[in-house]
């Protein structure tokens, strides 16, 4: 559980919303990690430029990222 609360999505603005709707889209949930990181939403714009970059990657293939995103979440034993 965390330490602060998330930013609840009716006192969030437009880009935040935005990033909650694209966060619901690709994990299928708000994770908290986001909901807090929307109190400061320059922080939050510059972690999507940064995901948006890794994901934009061509240096290794689509299936090896996805396997390798699968081990890693296996081993720091994360819920998804």
């Amino acid at each position: 559980m965390a330490r602060i609360n998330g930013v609840k999505r009716e006192h969030a603005g437009l880009f935040v919303r935005l990033a909650y709707f694209m966060t619901k889209r690709k994990v299928g949930k708000v994770v908290t990690p986001i909901k807090i990181v929307a109190h400061h939403p320059r922080l939050l714009r510059a972690i999507a430029h940064m995901e948006l970059g890794q994901e934009a990657a061509q240096s290794v293939s689509p299936q090896l990222k996805a396997l390798l995103e699968v081990k890693v979440a296996t081993l720091i034993g994360c819920p998804f």
